[in-house]
């Protein structure tokens, strides 16, 4: 009791310093005027890029990118980023970021909804913008995010979101894109005394398929509901999955091992669904069904060890590059929510092991989009597209390198301070040092 008292008494004591932390970070004003960048390579992030090019935007649209001089444009705002690196914002899918603050402090996580079955839980209204996490992952090119319920068979619904607003209905970019589902594991745990089942008990293979048939239930239910007139009483579990069945909502599967994603493979080709695996650690295993069936994966790290001992050490960093030489999409994501500001080191350790610098760069800008149904607007630098986009002065995917000093979302100049950065520099002055942020 006294140990989770003085937990959350520090929890709190924490929060409250931070909150006292990046108050002059405030959100974005809407883009005043054109901008035009000059002398930048420009990464398009379809794998093109451009020496010496320009890129320029007005009303939070992209409206000419090209190689050499930049058009006039009657009072614009002219950034010279001659040496310099432009890519399009990146993307971080399936994150608790904006959902989590202090892990160690309930009062502060909110990624997890009680009971097992929510499809109709929005992980939208929880997000919070005045994390004070968001501006540290930003800082590091990351300017658009999922961030996704967790536990559960059935989690909850996930929606695409700026990292700058001043609440969730500001920071909102595509809402309510899909319905998260854990695909149940027919393996037994591995713990001391655990007991072989006998008679009378499930064994793991029975209680996965019991699962799966309580899935396939709820599915057919939601699919009848879906084709069937507007009900007397409505059901909010029921008519949060109409989406699925008419391709508004894709469903995202976590599943690693090679028989988990045939099984959800299989059982969204049974009821029409869009499907997406969300770790898909065997998932070159099967990539040949994934790409017969057009089937994304969100792969979740490669600076990670393999799950199985016999596995080379270094298949997390290869798989990007098997699932590129099978012709199955593929994304990539992280691990919880402060490390989502390495996205992009993780993109570039999959470089060296197969991958090109572009290929890695499209991993975590259109390859993301496509899967979360957002290319025809972001994800590379294109005409037309929003303004999503950042100047570095070296290569973003390497953390050696990486320095972003300017940052647009939307065509609106985002503040890349944060507390990181502030903590440097009041310690830096308190010891005589030369603040290098």
């Amino acid at each position: 009791m006294k140990k989770k008292f003085l937990l959350g008494f520090g929890g709190l004591m924490l929060s409250t310093v931070l909150s006292f932390g990046q108050a002059n970070i405030m959100p974005a004003k809407a883009q005043a005027g054109p901008v035009v960048i000059t002398g930048a390579t420009i990464h398009i992030g379809n794998g093109q890029v451009i020496n010496n090019g320009f890129i320029a935007f007005d009303k939070g649209k992209i409206t000419a990118v090209g190689e050499g001089t930049a058009p006039a444009t009657t009072g614009a705002t002219v950034i010279n980023a001659a040496g310099k690196q432009v890519y399009p914002g990146f993307i971080c899918p399936n994150t608790s970021l904006g959902l989590v603050e202090f892990e160690a402090v309930r009062a502060t996580d909110d990624e997890t909804e009680t009971g097992e079955l929510n499809p109709h839980i929005r992980s939208l209204i929880a997000y919070n913008t005045d994390s004070k996490v968001i501006p540290t992952v930003r800082s590091n090119g990351v300017l658009l995010a999922q961030p996704t319920p967790q536990g559960g068979a059935i989690s909850g619904q996930s929606s695409v979101m700026m990292l700058d607003g001043w609440n969730w209905e500001d920071a909102a970019y595509k809402t309510d894109i899909g319905i998260h589902i854990n695909w149940p594991v027919a393996r037994a745990a591995r713990r001391r005394g655990s007991i072989t089942p006998g008679q009378g008990q499930e064994s793991p293979a029975e209680r996965a398929q019991k699962q799966i048939d309580e899935f396939t239930s709820l599915f057919a239910q939601a699919q009848a509901y879906a084709a069937g007139s507007k009900p007397a009483v409505s059901n909010v579990r029921l008519a949060a999955m109409k989406g699925l069945f008419d391709g508004s909502k894709k469903l995202f599967v976590n599943a690693n091992g090679a028989k988990e994603i045939l099984q959800a493979t299989n059982f969204a080709k049974k009821f029409g669904i869009q499907l997406v695996i969300v770790g898909g650690k065997e998932s070159y295993l099967v990539a040949d069904v994934l790409k017969d069936n057009q089937v994304p994966v969100i792969i979740q790290e490669t600076q990670a060890l393999p799950d199985k001992d016999e596995d080379d050490v270094y298949l997390p960093y290869k798989l990007p590059h098997l699932l590129q030489d099978a012709g199955v999409l593929y994304g990539l994501s992280g691990i919880g929510f402060w490390r989502q500001r390495n996205l992009p080191f993780e993109a570039g350790q999959a470089v060296g092991y197969g991958l090109s610098k572009e290929q890695a760069v499209s991993m975590i800008t259109l390859n993301n989009a496509k899967i979360l149904g957002i290319d025809k607007t972001t994800g590379t630098l294109e005409t037309g597209k929003d303004a999503n986009l950042f100047i570095s002065t070296g290569d973003a995917l390497d953390m050696l390198t990486l320095n972003v000093e300017n940052a647009f979302i939307k065509g609106k100049s985002i503040n890349l301070d944060n507390l990181h950065k502030q903590l440097y520099r009041r310690y830096s002055e308190k010891y005589s040092l030369t603040p290098k942020l």
